[in-house]
C-alpha cells in the first residue's frame, strides 16, 4: 500500500539525520564540555554522578550560546519525550532526561533515539499520520504527521546548532 505522506516524512528524517550524524561524528567529550562563552546553557554533574541540564527561564539572546553538551542533551530530551509520549506510556518528564556524560555515549543515545523513532514511523500508515491518537507531546489535537514533521524540523535545527558550535570551537582559542 502506498503511503506518500509517511514516505515524504521519512525522507525528510533521513536528510536531517545525515546532517546530524555528520556533526556528531568525531565529536569529543572535551568539545561537548567547552563553553563557547562565559554565559550560556550547559550541563552540570551532580554529586550522584548524573549530568543534569540547565533549563532556561526565558529564550532571550542574553542567555548566551549553549554548550555542545547542552545542545546534545536537548536533542536527546525532545526526542525521548516525543517518542515516550507518542509510542510509550507518556510518563517521561524533562527532569528524567540526563546528559550521558561523554561524546561516545551521546552518539549511542541519539542513534538509539533515531533508530527507535524511525522504526516506529515506518510502521505507520498515512491514515495513522492524519489522525491525532498519538499526538500528546509537544502539541495536542494536531494530526500526528504534524508532530513527525516538527520532529524533522527540530532535528535539522539541532544539527545546524551543533555544526555552528563545532565551527566556532574549532577556531576559538582553547581556554
Amino acid at each position: 500500500m502506498a503511503n506518500p505522506l509517511r514516505d515524504t516524512l521519512l525522507g525528510q528524517l533521513d536528510i536531517a539525520w545525515a546532517l546530524t550524524r555528520y556533526h556528531l561524528d568525531g565529536l569529543t567529550t572535551e568539545e561537548c564540555l567547552r563553553r563557547p562563552a562565559r554565559v550560556g546553557l550547559h550541563v552540570e554533574q551532580g554529586a550522584d554522578g548524573q549530568w543534569r541540564a540547565q533549563w532556561p527561564e526565558h529564550e532571550g539572546y542574553d542567555l548566551g550560546p549553549a554548550s555542545i553538551a547542552w545542545l546534545t542533551w536537548h536533542l536527546g530530551f525532545w526526542w525521548s519525550m516525543v517518542e515516550n509520549h507518542s509510542f510509550g506510556d507518556a510518563s517521561l518528564r524533562r527532569e528524567d532526561v540526563r546528559w550521558p556524560g561523554t561524546a561516545d555515549a551521546v552518539r549511542a543515545w541519539v542513534t538509539l533515539r533515531h533508530d527507535t523513532w524511525r522504526a516506529s514511523i515506518e510502521k505507520l500508515t498515512d491514515e495513522d499520520l492524519l489522525g491525532s491518537e498519538r499526538t500528546r507531546w509537544p502539541l495536542e489535537g494536531k494530526p500526528f504527521g504534524d508532530i513527525v514533521a516538527w520532529a524533522n524540523l527540530e532535528l535539522m535545527k539541532n544539527a545546524a546548532e551543533l555544526g555552528y558550535a563545532r565551527f566556532v570551537l574549532a577556531v576559538s582559542p582553547t581556554p
